[in-house]
């Protein structure tokens, strides 16, 4: 379509603001909520580009429930950039969580399960796997290297160390509300009304 942005207050400003600086055009991004107005995810955040939101906006495929000041604009045709778009048919969410390396560092909350300690993480076997040990989300757990090197390939009673809590498979509503602990650094003041973090409200 030949699109181009601009901003409502500095629309004479076009060029100055935008062509000298690229990065600007992946700005904006839109927050992506499920027919029923919840977010398709919390960790990481369901987010589309301003460029997938116009377009699906344009196929009719979703609502567009709240919009940044600022326009993208083509020969023939001006629209205000979404800042919050509703998918007008309802995604199921999958009930079957894949066993990976982020999902099961989500479920421990990217926190060693021997410590407690965040970063520089890996994943230990709790029964090792030279005794027997799978590869499981009953028998795997987060853990520092500092704690995977104590540990070893001993159980966790020659080890003289404890889990926080016994690993096992999550539900997926259970990974989705655990990603709501993950807030991302920047939330833009629309999105705010469909998130629901696990903060504090004032009173």
């Amino acid at each position: 379509m030949g699109i181009r942005i601009m901003t409502v207050m500095e629309r004479s400003d076009f060029r100055t603001e935008f062509v000298r600086s690229p990065g600007a055009l992946r700005d904006h991004p839109a927050l992506v909520l499920n027919a029923d107005y919840r977010p398709l995810s919390y960790y990481p955040l369901s987010l589309w580009s301003w460029q997938e939101a116009i377009k699906a906006a344009w196929l009719d495929r979703v609502d567009i429930v709240a919009e940044y000041d600022h326009w993208v604009r083509s020969p023939s045709t001006e629209i205000r950039i979404p800042s919050v778009i509703v998918l007008k048919d309802y995604v199921q969410p999958q009930k079957r969580v894949a066993f990976t390396r982020f999902n099961l560092f989500l479920r421990d909350e990217f926190r060693c399960q021997y410590c407690g300690t965040k970063g520089d993480l890996t994943f230990d076997h709790v029964v090792p796997r030279a005794a027997g040990g799978i590869t499981s989300w009953e028998n795997v757990v987060a853990a520092c290297s500092p704690c995977n090197l104590r540990k070893g390939s001993k159980s966790l009673r020659r080890a003289g160390m404890s889990l926080r809590k016994p690993p096992r498979a999550p539900a997926s509503d259970e990974l989705r509300n655990t990603g709501r602990k993950f807030p991302p650094n920047h939330l833009h003041e629309s999105w705010l009304d469909f998130l629901y973090w696990d903060a504090e409200l004032e009173a």
